[in-house]
């Protein structure tokens, strides 16, 4: 085998199939002097290799990389930082950034109460509860939480995704005191899930990190276990650590177009639970579809609703609404949607105690309970019958939160151009909920209205969570025993008031117009959750983005391609419909990896390729294709269907008098020919660098005529 080497041009990096060269045809003729060779790539390591990839592949932000090159006490401070980054970024605070948290935690616990009070009731919790967890959870994040902007507490989703999971297995109403103990269990599971995930990507990262042979027989034991465990439960239920990371394969389905629509389906869910407090329901289905609901509500329209409740409901959806269409117009004016909330709550509850509506038929709120979380420690399930369940719905609950969570992070990062580390925010959301069960809070995770707020009040830090916590907790002390009159027709106007932000139309007509696959998921996710439930809506999802992934790998594009009129460019003739085609050669690119999921298919197009165009030269009377060059550019690897496929291509030539040329192969495809011999198979003379350098080969007159 000749050694080759890959040119210095800039040529040789030319991506999608298309090599560029020089038009003169002194050059051309010069390329016939000197066909660049295609480079085959220097043997590595096998475990090397492995472990590039694996790093590669979970841990593309090197989230170690300050501690390269440390001493071992720089490490360990580095260490006590990573865990707890407020001691990192605490050093540069001053009065100037309080000044800009304090007025950031104030707002944003204006908005905070009354949407905690609402939200435990979309988990069928008592309100005090919505309100504890926006205690004790923003605290810790405080500490250990990377992001500057992020507003933590109860969110709609989470609150509506834990109680209908939750209510299945018991029943709120009949059995409270076991139906909160299992709240707690699977809030529980939910931090440890989030934490697992964050702690585990971080010790893999350092076992592929370090040289030491002991990690090296770890990782390789690791492996070989995952494999055995896959294959072992196959026909088991998925229990323990296998079913988290079966579930958070699972997330990875969740394209945006899904999590559009799912988000969608849950604003219509949760606003249609909220009929129950806005029109005074007394007796309301526990089934969250939309059929179920609509009959409950036209089944009580004659003696169920309330007037009174409607009205006081009504006008401050209708203020409320208002207020978010004046904070939207004018983004100075943010505090406007951010305050009326809390005004509601105060006006309304006033309104109630001075015209003793609650003796007409208005529900109210009645008793919150006052005083600080209380320990819920002993009440988490730790044994019986209920454990399995409840971590089954921490799980579900807690990949979800850490979703919404780490998107809503990543957003406000990105507008304020700083670094969102992965590992800090999965171990900060796993901790604060673990440390949340324990304390009587049901799964917190980021909010975005609250978020939004956050960065528009002009936050610094997470000093502003902290401060919201604060106000909470003079809230929790003092003021609760206020919130007896409170209608909760104003609290399921906040609600539907909120959940409207979630229903993003833009999106969808961005989505249309962009990928009808996509808005195929979106649709399938929005009307899963509105007439099934949320887990159907999450479940078809999932599917539908897993079956457009398997379209895709499955069935690759082709394209056909010409030569742009005085250049060496060759372009896709269906892009550029001026591309003219070289006589007697067929030139196709491949537009993905060959593995054996593809590779019949690959093979089977190529050669309804070269039978479309044989039938057209021959009813053209023009010369009959001699070549077929395929342009494997975009192709990044073949496993060793792609190559057999590749030799039942070449084989299935011969007997058509065609001859196989293959052009800018990579370093993984190239070194893959070799080592399957079908490089000396079809000759190292039929592999080019470039398509130009391909057809100059091939039909050198016809290349220089056409420059």
């Amino acid at each position: 085998m000749s050694v080759m080497a890959y040119s210095t041009d800039e040529q040789a990096e030319t991506t999608g199939a298309d090599s560029i060269s020089p038009s003169s045809s002194h050059h051309q003729t010069h390329a016939m002097a000197y066909v660049h060779k295609v480079g085959l790539p220097p043997k590595q390591d096998l475990f090397k290799e492995f472990k590039a990839t694996v790093k590669e592949t979970f841990f593309a932000d090197d989230p170690l990389r300050s501690f390269k090159d440390q001493p071992k006490s720089r490490k360990f401070i580095l260490g006590i930082q990573a865990i707890f980054p407020i001691l990192e970024w605490g050093r540069h605070y001053n009065l100037t950034k309080f000044r800009g948290d304090l007025i950031a935690g104030l707002t944003i616990a204006s908005l905070c109460i009354p949407q905690d009070i609402g939200y435990a009731k979309l988990a069928y919790m008592d309100p005090e509860y919505g309100l504890y967890s926006s205690f004790v959870p923003p605290l810790i994040y405080a500490f250990m939480g990377s992001s500057r902007d992020i507003a933590i507490g109860p969110v709609a989703v989470v609150s509506l995704l834990l109680g209908s999971l939750l209510q299945e297995v018991i029943d709120p109403f009949k059995n409270p005191v076991e139906y909160r103990q299992l709240a707690f269990t699977a809030t529980f599971f939910a931090g440890i899930t989030q934490a697992a995930l964050g702690i585990l990507r971080y010790h893999i990262l350092k076992c592929t990190s370090n040289k030491n042979i002991t990690h090296k027989l770890l990782i390789s034991l690791l492996l070989i276990f995952t494999l055995q465990n896959l294959k072992a439960h196959t026909l088991q239920k998925c229990t323990g650590v296998d079913f988290v990371f079966r579930l958070g394969f699972l997330i990875d389905f969740l394209s945006h177009a899904a999590i559009v629509g799912f988000m969608g389906g849950a604003a219509i869910t949760i606003a249609l639970q909220q009929l129950k407090g806005f029109l005074g329901i007394k007796h309301f289905t526990k089934k969250t579809d939309i059929t179920s609901v609509m009959k409950s509500v036209i089944s009580s329209a004659e003696h169920g609703w309330n007037w009174q409740t409607i009205v006081i409901g009504a006008c401050f959806l209708s203020f409320l609404l208002t207020a978010k269409y004046i904070g939207k117009r004018n983004k100075k004016l943010f505090w406007v949607p951010a305050i009326a909330p809390l005004i509601s709550v105060v006006l309304s509850t006033l309104f109630v105690f001075l015209t003793h509506a609650e003796k007409k038929g208005v529900s109210i709120v009645n008793h919150i309970e006052k005083g600080i979380n209380p320990p819920s420690a002993d009440q988490i399930f730790f044994s019986g019958p209920f454990l399995t369940k409840g971590f089954r719905i921490g799980v579900v609950a807690g990949m979800i939160a850490l979703t919404e969570a780490t998107a809503i992070g990543r957003t406000f990062a990105a507008m304020k151009d700083y670094q969102l580390d992965g590992n800090k925010e999965m171990v900060a959301l796993g901790a604060m909920n673990i440390v949340g069960s324990m304390t009587s809070c049901y799964v917190a995770t980021g909010s975005f209205s609250r978020s939004a707020v956050n960065y528009m009040a002009g936050c610094q830090t997470a000093v502003s969570n902290i401060v919201m916590s604060c106000v909470v907790f003079l809230t929790l002390q003092f003021i609760t025993p206020l919130f007896k009159y409170t209608p909760n027709a104003i609290l399921a106007a906040i609600i539907i008031s909120a959940v409207i932000g979630l229903l993003d139309f833009e999106a969808v007509v961005l989505i249309w117009k962009i990928d009808k696959f996509d808005f195929v998921a979106c649709m399938g996710a929005f009307f899963g959750v509105v007439f099934s439930s949320v887990e159907i809506g999450l479940l078809i999802a999932v599917c539908i983005s897993f079956a457009k992934i398997l379209l895709q790998v499955t069935r690759p594009r082709t394209a056909l391609l010409g030569k742009i009129p005085r250049t060496t460019v060759y372009r896709n003739t269906q892009q550029y419909p001026d591309a003219t085609k070289v006589s007697g050669v067929l030139i196709v690119r491949v537009d993905s990896a060959i593995y054996f999921s593809n590779s019949n298919y690959v093979r089977e197009r190529l050669l309804r390729w070269l039978t479309d165009e044989e039938e057209r030269v021959k009813a053209e009377n023009q010369p009959r294709i001699q070549f077929l060059v395929v342009d494997l550019s975009p192709v990044t690897d073949i496993d060793t269907s792609g190559i057999h496929a590749l030799e039942e291509l070449n084989s299935s030539l011969k007997k058509r008098d065609v001859q196989l040329v293959l052009a800018n192969p990579g370093p993984a495809v190239i070194h893959k020919l070799h080592a399957s011999n079908f490089a000396n198979l079809i000759g190292e003379d039929r592999i080019f660098l470039t398509v130009a350098d391909a057809v100059s080969s091939c039909s050198p007159k016809l290349a220089d005529q056409q420059v």
